[in-house]
């Protein structure tokens, strides 16, 4: 396989059509290798359009390229930021993330998934990550407030907690609801206690693990 005509063709392909078109995005999906960071029995899907799996659990996976593009996209990470990433996973968000930021915490509630992540940010050099293996859905509060938090998997919905951890001016990205319809929703602090929502655009993923589900009962 030609590795950089697949990536080329991952971003003009998959990327750009998802209204995906800030340079600085494109420019660092060309160059943080997205290989480098797929588990190596799923090599050969690393530039497919799908969600690759990571470890034994279904929900274990690394999101969609296109999905992956454009919440960074969202975000408008600035070098100045101080990101709280939830979800590790193979460590390539955190990669891409800080790229563009200050420093990048990371969370990976999988002991094995995060040290893994750990060792493929060290093989490529990223230095700016911290990656612990820790719950995400409260967050880390002792260490915010955050500019940017990310959260990479679907949440049925986005903890107070986190919103709290948020600088004013922070913004939040997650994938909100329940199959069949889920929205990217995007969480900006306006003050100490105002927040402002958008819900850019529609996608399915695989849900976080630790987080918890709103009950369904009714009478």
């Amino acid at each position: 396989m030609d590795l950089n005509q697949a990536r080329f063709n991952m971003i003009e392909q998959q990327i750009r059509p998802w209204e995906v078109l800030d340079p600085q995005v494109l420019a660092l999906l060309s160059v943080v290798r997205r290989e480098d960071f797929v588990p190596l029995a799923h090599k050969a899907l690393a530039f497919v359009d799908m969600e690759i799996p990571l470890g034994s659990a279904p929900n274990q996976v690394m999101l969609a390229p296109r999905v992956q593009a454009r919440l960074l996209q969202d975000l408008a990470v600035k070098k100045t930021d101080k990101v709280l990433d939830i979800g590790t996973g193979s460590g390539f968000m955190a990669a891409l993330l800080a790229n563009q930021a200050a420093h990048v915490l990371s969370l990976e509630i999988d002991a094995n998934l995060a040290a893994q992540a750990q060792a493929n940010l060290q093989k490529t050099g990223v230095s700016n990550v911290t990656v612990r293996n820790a719950e995400g859905s409260q967050g880390a509060a002792a260490d915010g407030p955050f500019d940017v938090i990310l959260l990479n998997g679907s949440v049925a919905e986005v903890p107070a907690a986190l919103l709290q951890q948020l600088a004013v001016g922070g913004r939040l990205a997650a994938i909100v609801g329940d199959e069949p319809m889920m929205r990217a929703t995007l969480i900006t602090r306006t003050s100490d206690s105002s927040w402002t929502t958008t819900e850019p655009w529609d996608c399915n993923a695989a849900r976080l693990s630790g987080f918890t589900e709103p009950s369904r009962f009714q009478f």
